[in-house]
């Protein structure tokens, strides 16, 4: 008997897939890119720059503390609402927790291209009961963002 766990390793893109489509009221968007992973990742993990263009409802976004791979930072709306979140940042893997909102990014390489992911989502009580209408409405501002990060790689940043 086979006692190890788990049955497969998930590559980051899938473990994001896992952790979006079980988490009530999130988007989730890939793409495969034609770009190597190094500088898809260079843009995607600069997160101070990049959130605030993905992400209509940020203005800015600070990163206040950094030991090792665990950031804080601070999110601000154009319309000032502020949130602290926690983030955990490697190669190929950005997750980010606030009270309210979760999110995250990853890549893998692919061929001789990336595939990158979106995922971000409310943290309400008892959002899971509205589940099957949020998704479908969210849906495209998950695309939204991923397209707003990729369309850099095509020309200069913005």
């Amino acid at each position: 008997m086979n006692e190890s766990w788990p049955v497969a390793e998930l590559d980051a893109v899938r473990r994001l897939r896992v952790i979006a489509r079980s988490t009530p009221g999130t988007t989730f968007a890939e793409q495969l890119l034609d770009a190597p992973l190094d500088r898809v990742w260079a843009l995607a993990s600069d997160l101070e720059n990049q959130l605030p263009l993905m992400i209509t409802d940020i203005g800015t976004f600070t990163v206040t503390s950094a030991v090792g791979e665990r950031l804080e930072a601070r999110a601000r709306s154009p319309l000032g609402l502020r949130a602290r979140f926690d983030v955990v940042l490697r190669p190929g893997w950005c997750l980010m927790q606030s009270r309210f909102v979760l999110g995250g990014m990853a890549a893998v390489a692919e061929g001789s291209g990336t595939r990158l992911a979106f995922f971000g989502g409310l943290r309400l009580p008892g959002i899971g009961a509205a589940d099957r209408v949020l998704r479908p409405l969210m849906a495209p501002m998950g695309a939204r963002a991923l397209k707003r990060l990729t369309d850099q790689l095509d020309g200069p940043t913005r």
